[in-house]
């Protein structure tokens, strides 16, 4: 079966180096997936500018906790392109996914941005829920965006 694939763009009356922040920021990752998803990260690490980048090398291991509490998985958090500013690839090994790729992008505008979420991932089981609940989390995660860094008049 091929990979699935997911869109998910929002129109954001921030500046894009104040959303660039947003998405980089271990902080707001957790926010944007509360309550869905709690994912660990190591003592120190507050940003993505606090690592050491490699493209294609595993940053750190991340522990995945269902509604913050059932242990579920892990991911290996990988960046496969890093363009400050603008966005990055990560794609991270996971026991529950074949393939887990997501590209998160930043559009200038004038005083806004819009950030857009390319996800390509393909479940090891149950594919179609998978697919839906991923599906959902964005959905969510995309809303916390637009609490946090509104939207344009």
């Amino acid at each position: 079966m091929p990979p699935i694939r997911l869109e998910f763009s929002s129109r954001l009356a921030s500046p894009a180096d104040e959303v660039w922040k947003w998405i980089t920021s271990w902080k707001s990752i957790s926010t944007e997936m509360w309550p869905y998803f709690r994912m660990t990260a190591p003592n120190g690490i507050t940003s993505i500018d606090d690592l050491n980048i490699v493209p294609g090398i595993p940053l750190f291991r991340s522990r995945v906790y269902l509604f913050g509490i059932i242990p579920i998985d892990h991911s290996d958090i990988t960046l496969l392109e890093l363009d400050k500013g603008r966005g990055f690839v990560e794609q991270s090994p996971m026991r529950s996914m074949i393939l887990w790729r997501h590209e998160r992008r930043i559009s200038n505008g004038a005083n806004n941005c819009t950030l857009t979420d390319i996800l390509t991932f393909q479940p090891r089981m149950n594919r179609r829920l998978v697919a839906w609940f991923i599906g959902r989390v964005f959905k969510h995660r995309h809303a916390v965006l637009r609490h946090y860094l509104g939207t344009p008049a």
